[in-house]
């Protein structure tokens, strides 16, 4: 699914940014980015995104291509899938994150807060997860 805006707090449209990504980044829209040495990458276990891709592209990016994202903040709440069953993931944990565009069950290291997990996440895979990146 990849990492969509559910709500944001005071309801603001978050701006976007546009900075260069790392070479070989096949950008997909929702998915969690940080900047290392200037340069935008996956954001992926237990890497805490800053960015949120807004570009899709089925080919790597060349070193520097400026690319689409907004910046990660607290009071963006965003819905994804994940990974497997969340029956034993409570709701304020704070899960990993998979390929930079899923959550997944783990709680070691987690930067996801999870604020709402559906019928379907909770018996498997692929459900709807809401999380917030506090």
């Amino acid at each position: 699914m990849a990492f969509m805006i559910y709500s944001v707090d005071d309801g603001h449209v978050p701006a976007w940014e546009y900075l260069p990504a790392s070479n070989g980044l096949v950008p997909k829209a929702g998915m969690a980015l940080t900047q290392t040495s200037g340069e935008l990458g996956v954001a992926a276990g237990s890497v805490k995104p800053t960015y949120i891709a807004m570009v899709e592209k089925d080919t790597a990016c060349a070193k520097g291509d400026i690319i689409p994202v907004i910046r990660v903040t607290p009071d963006i709440v965003f819905a994804t899938s994940n990974t497997a069953a969340f029956s034993s993931v409570t709701l304020g944990s704070k899960v990993t994150t998979s390929a930079g565009l899923q959550v997944t069950t783990s709680t070691s290291s987690g930067v996801a807060e999870v604020i709402a997990v559906d019928d379907k996440a909770k018996a498997g895979a692929n459900g709807t997860v809401l999380v917030r990146f506090a």
